[in-house]
């Protein structure tokens, strides 16, 4: 049996916090020096502890959710609707990362009793370049806790707090967390009682906190002094803004920033993610700029995919009560397009798998999100690259 000690040595541990709600606290989510949050003690779990953790880990496993009568694409999954959306409201399409999406559909879903409170993340207080999981109970709390996070986050720890509360609720987080979610759900009937909406932002992967560290040391500031770190936002794709309680404040374009994939220091997990595209969620929303990058700042554009008959509901209601813009339709292919990122990895996960396997590592075991298949478009020597490299990495992880 895989047990988190494992998961957690080899790398494939990314942090979302399901083994603090399960173990009622006794395994903390730490900071490791290298800038990963990890359940410390790995040992705290009784037998059915972790064996429920392992049966909704995102180290272990990845299942699809999204209705399987919706069209049926290789890449992007089972979707309903596809079209360009942003917020109606200015001040959220500004702040809010790419154009405010989930932050107004989040309002929406307060704005109209559907939920008592939005579960998701934002900039802890007392140490702003990090986050935390927040419950929002109003429209300005939801905005307030709005833009992305690029940094690691354990939503999941207090979703056993979200529960308790007894009353449903959104929830806003990464694909893997969604993920795990609905792998929890059929052993907690709660969650699919309370949860009424699970919104997902298309990820490209949870830097570790070296990178925003790394910033830090480039600007000579240390991080108590950090009185504000907002990674995106306040424009599409807005600055990297930080903020000294001495007064100091520097801003780093998004490019500057985050254009050389090769300096994100990712977590092991997302290089090998069999769903970074939100196929556990209600709607999901991704960046949608030509080739894959920005080529400057615009009035904010998202692309939504609806996975579900409820988020196909949520976002006509939110259209039609002028909360939610929606644009021309986009395809599959545009998507492509858009996030070729997305598509390289996917395509290479089933040789990355093989990698993992050749180093010792069981790979993630996935349902409905056809690896095997897209793996076929690999030619012999890409396969054969892809797989040799996945083995040198986790082994490198694991030493």
């Amino acid at each position: 049996m895989t047990t988190v000690a494992e998961i957690v040595a080899n790398d494939l541990c990314v942090g979302c916090g399901l083994c603090e709600a399960v173990s009622e606290g006794r395994a903390r989510m730490v900071m490791t020096p290298d800038g990963s949050l990890r359940p410390t003690p790995v040992d705290a779990f009784s037998a059915p502890e972790e064996a429920k953790i392992i049966a909704s880990c995102p180290g272990v496993v990845a299942e699809a959710r999204s209705a399987p009568h919706l069209p049926l694409d290789p890449v992007w999954g089972h979707h309903g609707t596809m079209r360009y959306a942003w917020a109606a409201n200015p001040s959220v399409r500004f702040e809010a990362a790419t154009a405010g999406v989930l932050t107004t559909l989040g309002q929406y879903l307060l704005h109209s009793q559907m939920a008592a409170f939005v579960f998701h993340t934002g900039a802890d207080p007392a140490q702003p370049m990090r986050s935390r999981w927040v419950i929002s109970e109003t429209p300005e709390e939801v905005q307030a806790n709005t833009g992305s996070r690029y940094g690691p986050t354990a939503p999941l720890a207090g979703i056993e707090l979200a529960l308790e509360r007894n009353e449903p609720f959104a929830v806003i987080a990464k694909p893997c967390d969604l993920g795990a979610l609905h792998r929890l759900s059929s052993l907690d009937p709660r969650i699919d009682r309370l949860v009424v909406a699970r919104l997902a932002m298309v990820c490209g992967g949870q830097s570790r906190l070296s990178k925003s560290r790394l910033l830090l040391e480039e600007l000579g500031v240390d991080e108590s002094e950090v009185s504000m770190f907002r990674y995106r936002g306040h424009g599409n794709p807005g600055p990297t803004r930080v903020e000294t309680s001495g007064g100091e404040v520097f801003e780093i374009g998004y490019l500057q920033m985050w254009e050389d994939e090769g300096t994100w220091d990712v977590e092991t997990r997302c290089k090998i993610c069999p769903d970074a595209l939100g196929e556990a969620s209600d709607v999901a929303v991704a960046d949608v700029w030509p080739g894959g990058a920005p080529t400057g700042e615009d009035e904010g554009f998202s692309g939504i995919i609806v996975r579900s008959d409820y988020g196909e509901s949520l976002v006509e209601r939110a259209h039609r009560d002028g909360c939610l813009v929606l644009g021309e339709t986009i395809s599959p292919r545009d998507f492509d397009d858009m996030q070729p990122h997305q598509v390289r990895k996917k395509v290479a996960l089933a040789a990355r798998y093989e990698g993992l396997a050749d180093a010792g590592v069981h790979p993630i075991t996935t349902r409905g999100l056809r690896v095997a298949e897209l793996g076929d478009r690999l030619t012999p020597g890409e396969y054969t690259t892809q797989r040799n490299g996945a083995a040198a990495r986790i082994k490198r992880a694991r030493a």
